[in-house]
């Protein structure tokens, strides 16, 4: 049976078992698979339907992620901004407390999380399980058009995680010291990252010149440019 049409019945299924008496749980749960299963499936067409159709839009996966979360992961664009559009939670947890706007930001799906900013609805103060905001693994991560992205939000620059750490740190000490690191510290530094020591009292500077990173410890040293 065609994609097209397959869905089309899905859909009119849903509806009627929505506007039915006496619907079992069972029946409640196969309906809110189905917006999960096209999602996963990246079929673009039967997603816009079920969306149409008032599909569960916070219905959520064996693992708790909705499928915002799911269309984040994969990159999925169109069916992520379909998502926002219909009005999907950005801020939705899973089991290991990531969230379409904390898994974007972390990851580089700059797309998707530009089109989640533009609501105003992320939670610019949530953590991820590590209790870092999006910036700091978007930093860690090697993202600098993520970093970019937050950096022109109200997000705390100068967070410090569980580990004790700033994006600016995990730049640092978790990056290669390459280009993209240097281009994510230049741009840390030039929005204002204060030079924070970690648990040990060790600055982004000292971990900058202990691991070899001359031009990173420079870029910290010398401050924001004019």
């Amino acid at each position: 049976m065609p994609t097209t049409m397959r869905f089309a019945l899905l859909v009119f299924a849903a509806i009627a078992a929505a506007a039915m008496p006496g619907v079992s749980s069972a029946d409640t749960g196969k309906d809110k698979a189905m917006l999960i299963t096209a999602i996963a499936d990246r079929d673009v067409p039967g997603v816009h339907e079920l969306i149409e159709a008032g599909a569960d839009l916070e219905a959520r996966d064996s693992q708790g992620r909705t499928g915002l979360l799911l269309a984040t992961r994969d990159n999925e664009v169109e069916i992520a901004k379909a998502l926002i559009a219909a009005g999907a939670d950005v801020n939705a947890k899973d089991e290991i407390h990531d969230t379409p706007f904390l898994y974007a930001g972390a990851e580089g799906r700059t797309e998707i999380l530009k089109a989640i900013l533009a609501t105003g609805r992320a939670d610019l103060k949530d953590t991820n399980r590590y209790g870092g905001t999006a910036l700091i693994p978007a930093a860690h991560h090697g993202h600098p058009d993520a970093v970019r992205v937050l950096l022109e939000t109200g997000i705390d620059i100068d967070h410090v995680n569980n580990l004790g750490w700033t994006a600016l740190i995990e730049a640092v000490i978790l990056g290669d010291g390459g280009p993209v690191y240097q281009e994510i510290v230049g741009l840390l530094v030039d929005a204002g990252a204060s030079n924070i020591p970690d648990r040990e009292g060790a600055l982004p500077l000292d971990h900058a010149r202990r691991n070899g990173f001359s031009e990173i410890a420079s870029r910290v040293e010398s401050g924001p440019r004019p």
